[in-house]
């Protein structure tokens, strides 16, 4: 029953689910099989180099420099654009989101201050960007050869306003997400040109994927703090952090623990990035989340009402199981319990 339950608001909130022209999301021809158990946080099945397995399990994060090309990227970005100035059809699962204290603004015509567009499951020409048989073969070395793709953003991080608003408080993905084990989920980052300091990389703290989920909130900023852009409460910036500046093309691949944020853009163009969580198709969902999701749970509800609502449906419960299955596509292999 509860299955059955699931599905169906499941087709509730996917709307009418698509697919890449041409490429098979379960196509393995690029992919090598997994054939050897978990170490801890990475699979021995040949991919990474003894060197680089050993650094994502100390660190919780690997850079790949140069993995996705200049062309495909550029193909993203146009996408983006037209979904921006309304010149391509919008799914209802889609999500623009913009930037609290700019909102009324527009730094470039038709992007209009959006800092980022979730869920573009439904979205073709982007979620090709999950399906790129160069990126699929590293996600595998840390889900296995059945891939679910969980979570997808493109994030279009604006020039500051003078609020800092366009910083994203340090972080644990997890918080946010009622699947696991976490050992099993890995997000693919990808610079759509370059990133640095000045226009505010990505900054982890190495090795805090070996903690746990931490209490989180919204930060008491005084230029506001963006929807949905909760920080660890209690953070102390003396713990030691590592910015990431990379190249366009170079990917990071990360754990869901790993402590991660990203600073202030003091530039006056948008910085872009390309990312999706991935998950073994053969995790689970969790029935009783952690009770440090509990705020984010109740915030992710009321997000998946109002899209709901807007189709003239109003379940008398939702739960963050129901909002990710909803999310959750076949990118390769075989389906399991997460399907």
């Amino acid at each position: 029953m509860a299955d059955e339950r699931l599905k169906v608001l499941s087709q509730h909130l996917r709307g009418a689910a698509t697919q890449y022209p041409g490429i098979s999301p379960c196509d393995t021809s690029a992919v090598a099989v997994a054939a050897h158990p978990a170490i801890n946080y990475t699979l021995n099945n040949g991919v990474l180099t003894p060197e680089q397995a050993d650094f994502y399990e100390k660190n919780g994060y690997l850079v790949i420099e140069k993995l996705v090309s200049p062309e495909k990227l550029e193909k993203y970005r146009e996408c983006f654009e037209l979904l921006c100035k309304g010149e391509m059809p919008k799914p209802p699962t889609l999500t623009i989101m913009r930037d609290v204290a700019i909102a009324k603004a527009e730094f470039v015509p038709g992007q209009k201050a959006v800092t980022k567009i979730q869920n573009f499951q439904d979205v073709p020409e982007m979620m090709h960007y999950c399906r790129l048989p160069e990126l699929l073969k590293y996600v595998e070395a840390f889900t296995g050869p059945n891939i679910m793709a969980m979570h997808t953003m493109l994030i279009n991080k604006p020039p500051d306003p003078g609020t800092k608003s366009s910083r994203h408080p340090m972080h644990q993905d997890l918080y946010y997400f009622p699947f696991r084990p976490a050992e099993r989920v890995v997000c693919s980052w990808t610079a759509m040109e370059k990133v640095h300091r000045q226009n505010g990389c990505l900054v982890v703290i190495p090795g805090s994927h070996k903690g746990k989920i931490l209490p989180h909130g919204y930060p008491q900023w005084e230029g506001g703090v963006n929807k949905l852009y909760h920080g660890i409460l209690d953070y102390s910036p003396d713990k030691p952090r590592l910015h990431l500046e990379m190249e366009t093309g170079d990917t990071v691949f990360f754990h869901p623990l790993l402590i991660h944020g990203s600073g202030t853009n003091r530039t006056t163009g948008f910085r872009k990035s390309i990312s999706c969580h991935f998950a073994s198709a053969d995790c689970y969902y969790m029935d009783k989340i952690e009770d440090v999701q509990n705020s984010a749970e109740s915030e992710l509800e009321e997000m998946a009402r109002m899209t709901l609502k807007k189709r003239g449906i109003d379940p008398p419960t939702l739960s963050m199981k129901d909002i990710w299955y909803s999310k959750a596509r076949l990118v390769h292999g075989q389906p399991g319990t997460m399907c």
